[in-house]
């Protein structure tokens, strides 16, 4: 499986069978050890939710869901647990102990492991490995 631009995934629909079940709005990761815990789904009934990675299967034209039973309501309890994209994005990488870059994306693959973080340094956009790298969050707060 290629790898996955996590940026790429919050465009696309979260779907049933082809019905649309809602849009994601965030992707909370577990930056220790670099693994996509879910997403954050607004979901047609104005109600954000919560969408285990494993329970979701991401392509390039939607993230499908075997079951809408898999969208759960406790996302605060996830949000504890995880660090959201959307605050990490802009964020100073490093690597050991020296700056990389700011962070514009994180590439997913199989099992939503991330294996590089794209970052950008003086107009140019790299991608460095993210086991062995850090981020700074951007913003003071996930929720």
């Amino acid at each position: 499986m290629a790898s996955l631009s996590a940026a790429a995934l919050l465009q696309l629909p979260v779907r049933l069978h082809g019905i649309q079940l809602g849009r994601p709005t965030d992707v909370l990761l577990e930056t220790d050890s670099w693994q996509a815990l879910g997403f954050v789904v607004h979901c047609g009934d104005e109600a954000p939710r919560f969408l285990p990675y494993p329970a979701s299967q991401p392509s390039t034209d939607e993230i499908a869901v075997g079951s809408a039973l898999m969208l759960l309501d406790d996302l605060a309890f996830y949000r504890q647990r995880g660090a959201s994209l959307r605050a990490l994005l802009g964020g100073e990488v490093e690597r050991g102990g020296q700056p990389v870059g700011l962070l514009r994306d994180v590439l997913l693959g199989p099992g939503g492991s991330v294996r590089e973080l794209e970052v950008e340094r003086a107009g140019a956009v790299t991608r460095v490995a993210a086991a062995g790298s850090r981020v700074a969050s951007a913003r003071a707060s996930a929720a």
